[in-house]
């Protein structure tokens, strides 16, 4: 890759990732690719800082990969404009008030593009009432700024919310809204731009789908909302305690009638509906009544594991959401087996980087 990072060679450095991406699936039959690039600046819904400690001076910072050394942070045009303008207020306010800025380490921002902001402050000593009366005079502050944010302090074994810990999102998908409960410290998608891309191409390539959906590693809802409107019914399964709820809240808000959230992994699942296990988190739902013929995927960087392979293999139509091409790869030398490659997509999640998302929709041949 080039070493030159600019906006100004933003596409250049696109095209470098999408070319050796592609080589990795070289071997597959791929009639049709899209490629969706990313915003050049402020497209980074969320960044996380450790605080550096100068005298009377704090830094926001980050450390180079390569020789470990601190980088001092004074903007990050990566990063959404609200969370710029959060770093610029923030750090005057709390430099000189000792409850605040005493062994804090570091503060992690998560934004959304409706401007809502979550900012929590990390320490490394217990959190008392004093702190939350000084945190709440910080809040202050920054609504008084023009910022419509929340506190979150957190410590060992601690955490204190002021008000909650969450903020609601508000995408336009194809000319509808949809609003997503994103809960600090859960995951989100990281790039909202993207994110719409993503789901507006999902959206697309199952219009004329049939049957039910399965959805595994679904979060918060993100793709099973969205898609509910081209199946019958749809079943999503996830882990994460906070990722559930969020995803029941998003339901509800959105008024999806035909989708359901079970806490179960993917490997959980798989147990259950090959009659292996009886689990009491999918009591009052019989699997066999649901009629999938399409399964989507969206899994963590080590890709799925070979019993859930056997499983999403019985499937019509599989969707794969991946965010690490090389077990893609890996996975795709199994699925092709019996499915062929309809669509591919790839999307720059975390542009200047070697990251790139990729997205696949493949259909039953035997």
């Amino acid at each position: 890759m080039t070493n030159l990072v600019t906006p100004e060679n933003y596409q250049q450095l696109l095209d470098e990732k999408v070319t050796r991406t592609m080589a990795l699936f070289n071997q597959f039959d791929v009639k049709e690719l899209a490629i969706y690039p990313s915003p050049k600046t402020h497209y980074r819904m969320r960044a996380e800082f450790r605080i550096w400690h100068n005298g009377d001076d704090l830094h926001h910072i980050m450390f180079d990969k390569v020789n470990k050394k601190r980088i001092y942070i004074n903007d990050f045009p990566v990063a959404t404009k609200i969370i710029n303008q959060a770093m610029q207020l923030i750090v005057p306010l709390i430099k000189y008030n000792h409850l605040l800025r005493y062994k804090l380490f570091q503060i992690d921002y998560l934004s959304t593009l409706s401007n809502q902001l979550l900012i929590s402050l990390v320490y490394h000593k217990k959190l008392d009432d004093d702190w939350t009366t000084e945190a709440n005079k910080l809040r202050t502050e920054l609504i008084k700024k023009g910022l419509d944010v929340h506190i979150i302090g957190r410590a060992s074994n601690q955490k204190i919310c002021l008000e909650h810990d969450y903020i609601d999102e508000q995408l336009n998908i194809l000319g509808k809204k949809y609003t997503y409960r994103q809960v600090e410290n859960s995951f989100t998608q990281p790039n909202a731009t993207i994110n719409i891309a993503m789901l507006s191409w999902a959206i697309n390539a199952t219009k004329e789908f049939s049957g039910d959906l399965l959805e595994l590693y679904c979060g918060n809802g993100n793709f099973s909302i969205a898609l509910a409107q081209n199946f019958k019914r749809v079943l999503a399964t996830e882990i994460a305690k906070s990722s559930v709820k969020a995803a029941q809240y998003n339901i509800a808000v959105n008024k999806i009638e035909n989708l359901k959230i079970i806490r179960l992994s993917a490997e959980e699942l798989t147990q259950a509906i090959n009659n292996e296990r009886e689990f009491n988190r999918l009591k009052g739902i019989c699997l066999s009544d649901y009629q999938c013929n399409t399964v989507l995927v969206d899994p963590p960087r080590s890709g799925l594991d070979i019993n859930t392979l056997k499983m999403i293999a019985k499937y019509q139509n599989i969707i794969y959401i991946s965010c690490n091409p090389l077990t893609l790869q890996e996975n795709l030398n199994y699925l092709t087996q019996t499915h062929h490659i309809q669509k591919m997509a790839f999307f720059d999640q975390f542009p200047y980087t070697d990251h790139l998302e990729c997205a696949v929709v493949l259909y039953k041949t035997c």
